[in-house]
């Protein structure tokens, strides 16, 4: 696993020694990155179930404002911290161990709001649609913010209430990405 492109290009990052951890596919990342293209450029981003981190360093070395990172494991955050330290991201970065719910109400009563939401939560164990529905419920997301939501194929995307819409959807084999933009409603 590797840092595609930007500053730290081809630094390779720590990988998770525990199975259960699934870093996304450099040849997914590269394609959501060709996608978002210079969107990532003095972003706020937030890297839900962060793993090892990977998706929000590929966004500091594309040259995003800041990165956070929450997971609920322990060992997760450790190996994201040991990444963060290995491409010198530490003024830009912070780490958050919290559930995706927990943290997202948190950053909705602090009133933080992201650019960009990578979201790339375990296969198949139901957190599609309980991110979706925090985001209903708790705005974190900026105005025209992106959220990049990775899932099975044998997932379905839930039902999006306004003001979030689907703008796009990749399929890579057996991965599904979804592009869902913030549009909120027009003031007057």
């Amino acid at each position: 696993m590797r840092i595609i492109a930007g500053k730290v290009r081809g630094l390779t990052l720590a990988t998770p020694k525990d199975l259960r951890v699934r870093p996304t596919a450099d040849r997914v990342k590269e394609s959501v990155f060709n996608i978002l293209g210079p969107a990532v450029q003095q972003a706020k981003v937030l890297d839900l179930f962060a793993g090892s981190g990977n998706l929000g360093l590929e966004c500091f070395s594309r040259g995003a404002a800041f990165v956070t990172f929450v997971d609920n494991s322990r060992e997760s955050l450790a190996l994201v911290k040991k990444n963060i330290a290995k491409c010198r991201a530490e003024e830009r970065c912070r780490t958050v161990l919290a559930s995706s719910q927990k943290a997202v109400e948190r950053f909705h009563r602090q009133g933080e709001r992201f650019d960009l939401v990578f979201c790339d939560p375990p296969y198949n164990q139901g957190h599609v649609a309980a991110v979706l529905a925090a985001l209903g419920q708790h705005s974190f997301l900026a105005e025209a913010g992106c959220l990049i939501l990775e899932r099975s194929a044998h997932e379905e995307l839930p039902e999006l209430a306004a003001p979030l819409v689907l703008v796009r959807e990749v399929k890579y084999g057996e991965t599904i990405v979804d592009f869902i933009k913030n549009f909120p409603k027009e003031k007057g």
